[in-house]
């Protein structure tokens, strides 16, 4: 799925090649995501996590993918509150697995409008799971490129059931496909709503 969705953003005319573009997986959890991105020319590899030890399982994962010679792109994982995260100069693509509820995705994007401010086109959202879709799309400053579904491969599949495993009945489910979406920051900051 992950593939799938960065070759939708790639067909989405970005601003900069991709080895301009700095990966920033906001909520990387254990950091799989991170781990995909690295495995594709990305400037570097950013992953940013609030919870002390997914933050920790997620540098020992760095660490084996690249004595695994699996990175070809430089990783970083940083601990700490996306709202207070500086984001690097130069494009971004931000990589969103329905990180937050209502409440913090709202205060996010203000964040980022922000940090964006006067640099139209150098944010990327890739949005999966997007229960908060019509946050972004009342915000304003974001033009979306794309939503729909897309197709999870068998790796996903074998990944989530390993999840699923250890979860609390209901409170995780699979499908074949997940919702998704990209944006691209446009500059404007009016809220609709």
């Amino acid at each position: 799925m992950f593939q799938g969705l960065v070759r939708r953003w790639r067909r989405s005319r970005p601003a900069a090649a991709m080895d301009e573009f700095t990966f920033v997986d906001v909520g990387a959890g254990m950091g799989r995501a991170m781990l995909l991105a690295s495995e594709l020319p990305f400037k570097a590899v950013v992953g940013l996590e609030l919870h002390p030890a997914l933050a920790r399982i997620a540098k020992k994962n760095l660490t084996v993918w690249r004595k695994a010679g699996r990175a070809r792109a430089p990783m970083k994982m940083v601990r700490g509150d996306a709202l207070e995260f500086a984001w690097p100069e130069g494009p971004c693509l931000a990589f969103l697995f329905n990180p937050f509820g209502e409440t913090v995705m709202k205060r996010m994007l203000k964040a980022l409008a922000r940090s964006f401010r006067g640099r139209g086109g150098e944010l990327d959202l890739l949005y999966v799971n997007n229960e908060q879709e019509w946050v972004v799309e009342v915000h304003g400053g974001f033009e979306r490129l794309f939503l729909g579904q897309v197709q999870r491969s068998r790796a996903d599949a074998i990944a989530d059931y390993r999840i699923m495993a250890n979860q609390p009945e209901g409170e995780y489910a699979s499908s074949n496909a997940e919702d998704c979406s990209i944006w691209r920051w446009v500059g404007s900051e009016r809220m609709r709503r």
